[in-house]
């Protein structure tokens, strides 16, 4: 007996083979909300959860016949995009993406390790060719600093002016994420449209984790996929990152990774988790 298709959600992101961010947590993700996940390689990278050893971007023809071959067959839910590498791939996600169904970007730039994963080109074409498509752009705090050239980010006041200036890039919405901000006890996320803003707040956990932003932005275009507004959709990803992060698989070298099914069965995350 078959089953139907569930919603569908497609990340445009590079791989890692550690899983634990790149387009291996976001399908982890789109898993663990109960969404179909499908994939778009944009570069190959040799990575641990502690540094970048090489990577290797695909060629805009690879990235584009792989969005057009997806599109043939199904009708994408909501899109995520990550590490995009250079301007030739940014242009082929512009020149391929079909209109209609939201974008979560999340903009890519340094490793969590400090390894550059964009060329200073491609920068200026991120800016003015695919934020202006987003739905909602969820940058981290150096991010935001280099896109939005409102430096040093410090305090929640310094986000909202970056956040202005994305708004004004063309975005729907933008997510600054503020697990860079201070060390206090509490990290806050400040959601903006042009009708407005909130702010989300959860723990801070004393320990970082490769691949959260990632995990995060993949749980914006799940909630999405799924039907939810854009709202709700950032406040049910700001759950489940929480619970993620505070869940976080501990590896033997001392790095941490999401658990995107923290809120799974103990008897299923054993046998259906592993993917």
């Amino acid at each position: 007996m078959t089953a139907p298709l569930p919603p569908t959600a497609c990340t445009i992101a590079g791989s890692d083979p550690s899983g634990g961010a790149g387009l291996q947590i976001d399908l982890k993700t789109f898993a663990a909300y109960g969404v179909y996940g499908l994939s778009v390689v944009t570069a190959v990278t040799a990575q641990n959860t502690r540094k970048v050893a090489g990577a290797w971007v695909q060629s805009a023809d690879s990235v584009s016949a792989q969005i057009t071959t997806l599109c043939e067959e199904f009708s994408v839910s909501a899109w995520k995009t990550g590490m995009l590498g250079n301007t030739a791939v940014i242009e082929a996600v512009i020149d391929s993406l079909p209109p209609g169904a939201p974008l979560v970007l999340d903009p890519v730039i340094v490793s969590t390790s400090g390894h550059r994963l964009i060329t200073e080109d491609a920068l200026l074409l991120l800016r003015d060719g695919l934020i202006p498509r987003a739905t909602v752009v969820t940058p981290n705090i150096p991010e935001a600093e280099i896109l939005s050239g409102i430096a040093p980010i410090r305090s929640l006041e310094d986000m909202r002016e970056a956040g202005l200036v994305f708004l004004s890039y063309g975005a729907d919405a933008v997510v600054l994420k503020g697990g860079h901000l201070g060390s206090g006890d509490a990290s806050v996320d400040l959601f903006m449209t042009r009708n407005g803003e909130e702010a989300f707040s959860a723990p801070r956990y004393p320990y970082e984790v490769h691949g959260s932003g990632c995990c995060f932005a993949s749980a914006i275009a799940a909630e999405l996929s799924l039907g939810r507004d854009l709202r709700g959709g950032v406040a049910g990803a700001k759950r489940f990152i929480d619970g993620a992060i505070r869940e976080a698989i501990q590896l033997p070298s001392g790095g941490a990774v999401p658990d995107p099914f923290w809120e799974w069965p103990a008897s299923k995350r054993q046998t259906d988790s592993l993917i």
